[in-house]
């Protein structure tokens, strides 16, 4: 396989290690909180981030590159919206369900069509108008049930979810700055590069945070060290794959392709937590997946 199609295996590993995470997290909400299932990934990721990053300093016999304040910049801009977008990603599935909270956040790149059109004053074509409102109609229909009154309880798990997906549409624009402004390497060791950076920020940050407001979530997270060392590896398996993704094509191409995450969600709520879809959420959750794909498409 060439080199310039790596990022193709390496985000089908991303999503399916992401998936099995997201599950892993899930079930560390009910026990530690929502903050505390946070902060999992982060805290218990870093030793792994810092061995990936080792072990690709050994084989390529050289130091990490150095980090510029541009590097620096984005890495941070990266690292606190990806906290923020995790958060309200499990608060959204301890309201609805594993597989539809993953089609909201899948929203994702439709964001970044429009963060690009209002902050850099990208083009909306009619197409990319037309796959917004397609992927906005699933939205739509996934969340809403027949009888429902429109409410806020009803409301809450869909701007949960599409938040969730705004934040994430940031921290991929910004980890794929932060790799590209690094000033040399190659894309693996630059990937592992921001990698242990971001997750050395992320973990200073919730400690800190939750040493001064929530100590009890980050005792019983030590407590249950071996599910959340699990979720720890994961997320850091997962995000060295999507950095390295990121180091050699556009954001736009590895999240298109990331959209097997959402059938990958489906299987997972029916086989592990016997979540059965209607047919609205699963028209609903196309929709979103073509919308996006649309969007895209017209990019490439």
């Amino acid at each position: 396989m060439s080199l310039a199609l790596l990022w193709i295996p390496a985000t089908i590993a991303a999503s399916l290690l992401q998936t099995a995470r997201n599950l892993t997290q899930r079930s560390l909400t009910d026990i530690i909180g929502v903050v505390g299932a946070t902060q999992v990934r982060f805290l218990f990721g870093l030793p792994f981030a810092l061995l990936f990053l080792a072990i690709v300093c050994l084989v390529a016999g050289r130091e990490p590159p150095a980090i510029g304040a541009w590097s620096y910049g984005y890495t941070v801009a990266g690292a606190l919206t990806q906290i923020a977008a995790t958060a309200l990603m499990l608060a959204a599935m301890r309201e609805r369900s594993f597989a539809v909270t993953t089609a909201y956040t899948k929203t994702e790149p439709v964001q970044v069509a429009i963060f690009g059109a209002l902050l850099l004053g990208d083009a909306l074509t009619p197409a990319k108008f037309a796959a917004i409102f397609v992927a906005t109609a699933g939205v739509v229909l996934v969340s809403w049930k027949p009888g429902e009154k429109l409410s806020r309880a009803g409301l809450r798990p869909a701007v949960l979810g599409v938040a969730a997906g705004a934040f994430f549409a940031l921290s991929a624009i910004g980890y794929r700055g932060a790799i590209q402004a690094l000033p040399e390497g190659g894309f693996f060791i630059r990937a592992s590069t921001i990698l242990a950076l971001g997750l050395f920020l992320q973990t200073l940050v919730l400690t800190l945070y939750m040493l001064a407001a929530n100590r009890s979530a980050l005792i019983s997270s030590l407590r249950n060290w071996r599910r959340s060392l699990s979720a720890g590896f994961l997320g850091a398996a997962a995000s060295q794959c999507w950095f390295i993704g990121f180091s050699l094509t556009s954001a736009a191409n590895v999240r298109t392709l990331a959209l097997i995450e959402v059938p990958l969600a489906q299987i997972a709520s029916r086989r592990i937590f016997s979540e059965n879809s209607s047919w609205r959420e699963m028209l609903g959750m196309a929709l979103i997946v073509g919308g996006v794909g649309l969007l895209l498409m017209t990019a490439l």
